[in-house]
């Protein structure tokens, strides 16, 4: 599953449709796990229905980027996906922004990390 984007610089930013649930979840946390460059953005202003796979798969989608040494960001001015994510305290883990625009801008002066190697030494299996 593909969602719009655009680009700002070096910052993708994604427009997640009207629905973040089920099996479609993680076909969106893969999406956004795969962005080049890996300092994403999504506006979920449009976000209607959300289920607990949709919420794990906003998780998913920042472990993947982070791994690439990048970041996932949240924008919404919507007061109840603002709510779902205090309550469910997904703000606690993720960025939230008021605009798209602050959202973009507070990448500026990060510095994407080298990818995290799984066999460095002291990983597990």
């Amino acid at each position: 599953m593909q969602l719009p984007t655009e680009v700002f610089g070096d910052v993708v930013v994604a427009h997640a449709g009207d629905e973040l649930a089920g099996q479609g979840a993680g076909e969106v946390a893969n999406f956004l796990g795969q962005l080049d460059p890996p300092r994403v953005v999504l506006d979920i202003d449009a976000l209607e229905i959300v289920d607990s796979q949709g919420l794990e798969a906003l998780l998913d989608a920042k472990d993947h980027l982070v791994e690439r040494g990048g970041d996932l960001r949240i924008t919404t001015t919507n007061k109840v996906n603002r709510t779902l994510l205090r309550i469910t305290r997904l703000d606690e883990h993720l960025a939230v922004f008021d605009s798209l625009i602050d959202a973009v801008k507070s990448y500026q002066g990060f510095v994407v990390s080298p990818p995290r190697d799984s066999t460095a030494a002291g990983a597990t299996r």
